[in-house]
């Protein structure tokens, strides 16, 4: 049993049973890591795959074990390598965040501009999904740090700490009717076409459970993940757009009309998570603190033994 096997296994369950995938994100050949894979199953005695011909088709149920522990492994490993990266190389690194296109486009450029300037040996990686997505990333080891919706705090692995809260808002164009109505209703609401997120992001499932607590149907009429996607198809006309109050801008969107509707929505809280088996470099530790101050290195270390 070799260290190189373990991650080839893990590899290639990572690109979904792609050994063509696997062995392109490994820098090796697809015949090494069939071969390798063949040679880990005999000395074993048992299948991790379920093959059709040479394709890998599934997961047996041994295989499934097999497959967390080699995970558990990889990531052991990564996290020496912190250990020893932060000794030897403090200042320098590499820091991979997962977040909404929201958070990226409307909440991190600040944090992300005062820690270039912090650390400007460390390589920032941002990858943008939804809440679901991001969690997995972390997860998997994909991303140091996750930050998105309530949603993110369902992954058991993950250690998620609050970070802040928000609401949303309704923009529409100037002369709107909607401009006159006082109070703002959902039931209001639901008499104009609506744009909004989908409801995969940002508190999306929240939105329509609120309308569904109240016996309304809104009438959504386009959904996207970009809330300038959103804007841009108000301005056109199309619809109403509901969005979050910090992806309004009086200057730049000075076009639209903002209405708030927070006493229509509770405030829906921004997770941030990392994985409760990870070792986190200082320089990990004040990113987290650029984006939440309240979330120091010590608040996070004792949640993190808490949730050990």
């Amino acid at each position: 049993m070799k260290l190189h096997q373990l991650r080839y296994l893990h590899e290639v369950a990572r690109n979904h049973l792609n050994i063509t995938s696997a062995a392109e994100a490994l820098y090796t050949s697809q015949p090494g890591v069939s071969k390798q894979i063949q040679l880990f199953e005999e000395e074993l005695g048992l299948q991790i795959f379920q093959r059709n011909g040479k394709r890998l088709t599934g997961i047996t149920e041994p295989g499934a074990q097999i497959l967390a522990l080699a995970a558990k492994v990889i990531r052991d490993i990564d996290n020496i390598k912190r250990v020893g990266d932060e000794f030897s190389n403090i200042e320098s690194g590499t820091l991979t965040i997962a977040t909404t296109h929201t958070q990226a486009r409307y909440k991190l450029p600040t944090a992300v501009k005062d820690f270039m300037l912090q650390y400007p040996e460390v390589k920032l990686n941002i990858h943008q999904g939804n809440p679901t997505q991001v969690a997995e990333q972390v997860a998997n080891g994909e991303a140091d740090i996750g930050i998105a919706t309530e949603s993110i705090s369902n992954e058991e692995s993950l250690l998620c700490l609050p970070c802040y809260q928000w609401n949303r808002c309704v923009v529409v164009p100037h002369g709107h009717p909607l401009l006159n109505e006082k109070p703002l209703t959902l039931e209001k609401l639901t008499a104009y076409p609506l744009i909004t997120y989908d409801f995969a992001f940002t508190g999306g499932t929240l939105v329509s459970k609120i309308f569904n607590d109240a016996g309304l149907t809104p009438n959504v009429v386009l959904t996207a993940i970009d809330a300038d996607v959103i804007k841009t198809y108000v301005t056109l006309g199309l619809g109403v757009g509901l969005l979050a109050n910090m992806a309004y801008d009086e200057e730049r969107d000075s076009n639209l009309v903002r209405l708030d509707v927070s006493h229509l929505f509770p405030d829906s809280t921004t997770f941030l998570g990392v994985r409760k088996d990870a070792f986190l470099r200082g320089y990990m530790y004040g990113f987290i603190e650029l984006i939440a101050p309240h979330l120091n290195r010590k608040v996070v270390n004792t949640a993190l033994k808490i949730s050990a």
